[in-house]
């Protein structure tokens, strides 16, 4: 058994190819031809240890991401194991992964769910989950313009931002951002939702991956209720942990609406049909995702 870490992962798996592992993944998902584990949580005096994890015969692995989170700082690390034999392959330090697998994903669900020409990309959150949804949606659309919002309104990060993923980049409030996006991407943490639905432009997709937590939301039910379609990763999982559909008005998102991404790419449900939808990718993060890439990275990095 080996360990890899966040540098390694970094210098052997480029985007592209972890997107095509992550929707190879989400296909057998649809297909019902992988299983995942659902996060269990536990807590003790404000220090928190979650679980989490997937079985994907037809990538021939299996394992489990275990993780603190303390003071609202993450620590990740991966075991990996081989369906075929049972034997532990590797361990992972998973920070990489992590962002990784977020933001190809959305970028997977883009690609069904936004207009092909969208040119507009705002991102909400200046953190590094935001970062990496600049980079990769400006590599997968043609943008031609980034709006940043953050809690601090320093030039220098849109300038960090821009230099991160080649495309102009400028601050901007939260008004503005969810009226001119195409693409909108939370990346906050924010407790409640971050702009009024009301605000967003006919035809913009939407992906909120800030939040994991049952009681905070960066969209508001105006934003569901305008929406035709909410994507998540799994039912089970999102209905549970997503506050964006926990705390929903029923008759802003009725149960129909939610549709999940393995669904799409085996063509078991429908994706963008108008120009004019507004439709939504709705995140948590799941095990599947974080067991396919970590997958590929040992397979690259031990060379079989």
């Amino acid at each position: 058994m080996i360990h890899i870490t966040d540098a390694m992962v970094e210098a052997a798996v480029s985007v592209a190819d972890a997107r095509a592992v992550l929707a190879d993944a989400f296909l057998s998902f649809g297909r019902q031809e992988a299983a995942m584990q659902a996060r269990i949580r536990s807590e003790a005096g404000g220090v928190k240890l979650s679980t989490l994890g997937a079985v994907i015969p037809g990538q021939q692995v299996l394992g489990a991401k275990v993780y603190s989170t303390i003071k609202g700082q993450f620590s990740f690390v991966i075991l990996l194991f081989s369906s075929v034999d049972g034997r532990a392959l590797a361990t992972f330090d998973a920070g990489a992964i992590t962002s990784l697998r977020t933001a190809g994903c959305s970028v997977i669900a883009a690609k069904h769910l936004a207009r092909p020409s969208s040119s507009t990309l705002a991102v909400f959150g200046s953190g590094p989950l935001g970062r990496a949804h600049a980079m990769q949606l400006a590599e997968a659309f043609p943008l031609k313009r980034v709006l940043l919002v953050s809690r601090s309104p320093d030039p220098a990060l849109a300038a960090e931002l821009e230099a991160t993923c080649g495309i102009p980049t400028r601050m901007a409030t939260a008004t503005e951002a969810a009226t001119e996006a195409d693409i909108v991407v939370t990346a906050s943490r924010s407790p409640s939702a971050l702009f009024s639905g009301e605000l967003l432009k006919p035809g913009c997709f939407i992906a909120a991956v800030g939040s994991s937590l049952p009681n905070t939301r960066e969209l508001d039910d105006r934003a569901m209720a305008r929406a035709s379609l909410v994507a998540v990763e799994w039912r089970d999982q999102s209905l549970r942990e997503a506050g964006d559909l926990v705390l929903a008005d029923p008759e802003a998102l009725p149960a129909e609406k939610i549709v999940e991404l393995g669904e799409i790419l085996a063509g078991k449900a429908s994706g963008r049909s108008a120009d004019d939808e507004i439709t939504i990718y709705k995140s948590v993060g799941v095990g599947l995702q974080d067991i396919a890439l970590a997958g590929l990275a040992y397979r690259r990095i031990a060379g079989v």
